[in-house]
């Protein structure tokens, strides 16, 4: 099994719309996902996963308002298992909720849930539409997705500048999300990241409503978006290793096909297992996998990738 879970620590995206002091920032944005309308932000109650649970278990940002359940995740890269991990963290809630509630689902009454309202914020380097439906039938045998007792949506809308538009302008604290997340990925392929993260906050327009926000927290932010951006950039230095690693075994056995098995085979469960190391908190584990084929096969086997 894998090893005990390190304290959950919060990314941007949840720092600036999951905090119970800026709950008028989250209801902001649900307003602008939902076409709705509400003024109230004590209406809003924060259930965000950030215990140290199995497999790491936790996700950015949830809350309740009236008779919803809303799960709000930003994603740096595309990831079709989003309705898949959505599916476990609603479980997760709704265990919660019974609980708060003092109920039962083994009782004879039908017990009133909340509809759970499932998004994803997308601020990847790839190209994606504005918005897009991702379903967890997506991942069933062909042809069988009307056979299938269970279903999940999930809508992800890019958060990308240039991108959703009228989303942007219904919540302009969304807007300056976008806008720092830019300015640090452009700042970064002229100076060091920390500097680039400093840069991003000090040149930050003044009439930003998150400016005060993040000069007052300048110490948690950088800590966070230096955690998000050497993650991701050791993800890729690992998948373009490993996978050159699985052609030249391919190349070695005479195989023609070993593009194909370095491809799906070998980037597959190495990117499962980089996507479980993160969520369990083990990025350290990163600078040991490529260097130690030992270790590697022992994380293969502890998470079941084998």
């Amino acid at each position: 099994m894998p090893g005990p879970q390190h304290e959950y620590k919060d990314r941007l995206f949840g720092f600036i719309f999951g905090r119970e002091e800026h709950k008028e920032w989250t209801l902001s944005l649900y307003n602008a996902i939902n076409g709705s309308n509400y003024d109230d932000p004590s209406q809003i109650v924060i259930t965000t996963i950030r215990e140290v649970l199995y497999m790491g278990m936790h996700n950015d940002v949830s809350f309740m308002i009236s008779d919803e359940m809303n799960l709000y995740e930003q994603q740096s890269t595309y990831n079709p298992n989003m309705p898949l991990r959505m599916l476990q963290y609603a479980g997760n809630l709704y265990e919660n909720e019974l609980e708060r509630r003092e109920r039962s689902k083994y009782g004879h009454r039908l017990v009133p849930l909340p509809v759970p309202r499932l998004v994803v914020f997308y601020n990847g380097l790839t190209d994606e539409p504005d918005e897009t439906v991702l379903r967890l039938s997506d991942a069933f045998p062909a042809g069988s997705a009307d056979k299938a007792d269970i279903e999940v949506r999930v809508r992800m809308v890019n958060v990308n500048r240039g991108h959703s538009g009228s989303l942007m302008a219904r919540c302009p604290l969304l807007e300056e999300y976008a806008w720092a997340v830019d300015a640090v990925r452009q700042k970064d392929r002229e100076m060091p990241l920390e500097a680039a993260i400093d840069q991003m906050i000090t040149t930050m327009p003044g009439e930003f409503i998150i400016k005060p926000y993040l000069e007052q927290h300048r110490a948690e932010v950088k800590g966070m978006l230096l955690t998000e951006y050497n993650e991701a950039k050791e993800m890729e230095r690992l998948r373009k290793e490993y996978r050159e690693e699985f052609l030249e075994e391919g190349r070695a056995e005479g195989r023609v096909e070993g593009e194909r098995i370095g491809e799906t085979r070998g980037i597959a469960k190495l990117n499962r297992l980089l996507q479980l190391l993160t969520q369990d908190g083990r990025t350290v584990d990163f600078s040991r996998i490529l260097g130690d084929e030992t270790y590697r096969s022992q994380l293969f086997e502890a998470y079941g990738l084998t």
